[in-house]
């Protein structure tokens, strides 16, 4: 199977090429340049693989949640690049892919994966190892840090001794001890998502026809609303 995957929704910025069971990555902690490095990036794997666009299956994107501007880019470079191979798009949770790190690092097959949402919330998901793939045990939210308990109790005994990942958790840092998880060590590169991790849902979802025309490649914000500052003439 021949995948790309690309990933701009956090500070990192990330892509991932599975191409006959080989997986070449490249990844830079990079706020503010996603538009700058990305296309380079899936070019570089290209060349190092041999590979042509139009030679793949599917392009998996990180629909978000994470940043606005960060989640646009992303769809937008990938509803290019799959116009230009003409192969269909498979969009994938940030959260699940901050999951799925985790084990790839250190086999944890219980996750709750944050994510810092600005204005004082945070994005949060709880995962759980199936198959090779971390699944969800309930809907995404975005939601205070202090609400964080009550939204989690409903799995609080699939979760329990659990690692907590992510810049919610970094940002919060007492708010793993509170759930009853182990936070990860506060590195930057261990607490954002990497394209890498889409791959195994990739994979699923194309085998499982889970994907869709470049047209009908949405983002996933989970605000319902958003504050904007209204400017002169526009009240």
């Amino acid at each position: 199977m021949k995948i790309l995957a690309i990933d701009t929704a956090t500070e990192a910025c990330s892509a991932a090429l599975l191409w006959n069971g080989a997986v070449l990555t490249r990844e830079q902690v990079a706020p503010q340049a996603h538009t700058r490095l990305i296309l380079p990036m899936v070019n570089e794997l290209l060349v190092q693989a041999g590979a042509s666009l139009n030679e793949l299956d599917a392009i998996a994107f990180g629909r978000g949640p994470g940043s606005f501007t960060g989640v646009r880019i992303g769809i937008g470079a990938a509803q290019g690049l799959a116009y230009g191979a003409d192969v269909p798009l498979i969009g994938i949770s940030t959260l699940q892919m901050l999951a799925q790190g985790m084990y790839r690092r250190l086999h944890t097959e219980n996750v709750v994966a944050a994510i810092d949402a600005r204005m004082n919330e945070i994005y949060l998901g709880a995962f759980m190892m199936q198959d090779g793939r971390m699944q969800p045990l309930l809907d995404e939210a975005v939601i205070l840090p202090e609400q964080a308990p009550e939204w989690l109790n409903p799995v609080a005994t699939k979760i329990a001794g659990g690692s907590a990942v992510g810049t919610g958790f970094t940002s919060y840092t007492e708010l793993a001890a509170k759930l009853g998880l182990i936070p990860t060590e506060n590195q930057v590169e261990l607490n954002l998502p990497w394209a890498q991790d889409m791959l195994p849902q990739a994979v699923a979802a194309f085998e499982a026809g889970e994907y869709c025309d470049p047209s009908l490649a949405t983002p996933v914000y989970l605000r319902d609303k958003v504050t904007w500052k209204k400017l002169p003439g526009r009240e």
